[in-house]
């Protein structure tokens, strides 16, 4: 099965046409990169494809779900992190980390499976318990990745995870991203996995 189908996408924002009927597919298991300058459609084809905005031609599918009839279905298989996600400043890494945790699931048992993933994911180890308004850009970041691949969605969609930060926090995101992979397949040997990746 394809874990993404695009087909003929097109989308206007009134009389501009952001989109004019691009096509791609990613096999299950694969770990893809979509490329482009800024300003060419990156996030707006993102955008679709986690059920935020709606195509106004073609086909998308995800997982074998269309992504305007099967909306409800796509949501439930997909994590999203936006470029511009941010923490709540006030809270800690930790209260972060556990809000969302407590938002995705009511069972305690799981809440706290996904809270003990979240802090690995994190690598902050002792600053995890600071408030996230005393992190540089980099740390807030991988917080932030963490909440999102805490979930362990089938489909993980990182809209520019590594945009304006140095070398060494870009690493460290990177390194976030590789435990979530290993995490993955370690629990899941038998099940494909798959991560979309939105790089400049």
């Amino acid at each position: 099965m394809l874990a993404v189908y695009v087909h003929g996408l097109r989308k206007f924002y009134g009389d501009f046409e952001a989109l004019k009927g691009i096509s791609f597919t990613v096999k299950e298991g694969e770990i893809f990169g979509l490329i482009g300058p800024n300003g060419s459609g990156k996030t707006t084809t993102l955008r679709i494809l986690v059920t935020i905005l709606k195509p106004d031609g073609g086909e998308v599918k995800i997982f074998d779900f269309d992504v305007v009839k099967d909306a409800s279905k796509v949501r439930e298989i997909i994590s999203y992190l936006p470029e511009e996600a941010d923490l709540y400043r006030r809270l800690t890494g930790y209260e972060n980390i556990l809000f969302f945790a407590k938002m995705y699931s009511v069972s305690a048992e799981k809440v706290k499976r996904m809270i003990d993933f979240g802090i690995k994911l994190s690598g902050l180890g002792n600053r995890i318990h600071d408030k996230t308004e005393t992190y540089s850009k980099g740390m807030r970041r991988r917080p932030a990745l963490a909440r999102t691949l805490m979930l362990k969605p089938k489909l993980a969609i990182l809209d520019e995870p590594t945009a304006g930060l140095d070398v060494y926090a870009s690493v460290k995101v990177r390194e976030t991203i590789k435990v979530f992979v290993l995490e993955k397949k370690r629990e899941e040997p038998w099940k494909h996995y798959l991560l979309l990746l939105l790089q400049d």
